[in-house]
């Protein structure tokens, strides 16, 4: 009876830890189905009087409440993080806006971190580290290279925001080194979409829409792409350094 109450129990605190990250899987399927159409830039264009007027008259107030809608977006991995980054730029500038996005966007990630190492990162953690042949090697890996991986995957254009939270709190990263390489590693992505969003003014007058691909452009994909790889040296380095000692 013991041994049935003791199961139950540690069944039960388990789910507890993984409730967070289950509310937002839930939470991130249903802004998919119904706040995609919410959260545009058709939506910005409409209200876009509205906010600058509230803005003019509560400064303080619209940068706290743009960075609370921020952060659950980035939080629940809500539809709109992009349109969310826009609107800073529009709002407050390429400058303070970018530090604002990033500030929100980090601790948007920040909370998806904790809420899936909490549900699953540590038993995961646990079970690679215990594992054997490529499993344990790619656990290694990434334990040896952590900065560099942790700047890697949040350089590269390619790799989805969401995706970059996830699976460092897979691999048990501490919380400190995921914080600091978020914040440091988005400041490329977030100045561009913030200056685009700066710009936006312009893009309104003349009834367009902003070029969101404008990352790939080579003025901004090659500098990005160059601190992809310096950010790749210790890694290059440390297997050419494995090599030489075979």
């Amino acid at each position: 009876m013991t041994d049935m109450t003791q199961s139950t129990e540690a069944d039960v605190s388990v789910w507890r830890k993984r409730l967070p990250i289950v509310i937002i899987a839930a939470a991130a399927m249903l802004g998919a189905v119904f706040l995609r159409d919410y959260l545009s830039f058709q939506t910005l264009a409409d209200n876009r009087e509205a906010l600058i007027a509230f803005r003019d008259e509560n400064y303080v107030s619209a940068v706290l409440v743009f960075m609370a809608i921020y952060v659950v977006i980035v939080a629940f991995s809500l539809p709109g993080a992009a349109i969310a980054t826009l609107t800073g730029g529009f709002l407050f500038a390429t400058f303070p806006g970018a530090l604002i996005n990033m500030t929100a966007a980090t601790i948007g990630a920040t909370a998806i971190f904790l809420a899936a190492r909490s549900g699953f990162g540590d038993r995961l953690a646990e079970k690679m580290e215990s594992s054997e042949g490529l499993v344990k090697k790619i656990k290694d890996g990434i334990d040896e290279n952590q900065w560099s991986v942790l700047f890697l995957i949040r350089l590269v254009p390619a790799v989805p925001f969401f995706v970059a939270n996830l699976v460092p709190a897979l691999v048990d990263v501490p919380l400190r080194r995921f914080v600091i390489s978020t914040f440091f590693g988005i400041i490329p992505g977030s100045v561009v979409y913030t200056s685009v969003g700066a710009g936006l003014g312009e893009v309104f007058a003349r009834d367009e829409t902003p070029d969101l691909g404008v990352i790939f452009e080579p003025h901004i994909l090659f500098p990005i792409l160059g601190l992809c790889a310096l950010a790749a040296l210790p890694i290059i380095l440390k297997t050419l350094r494995g090599k030489e000692g075979l």
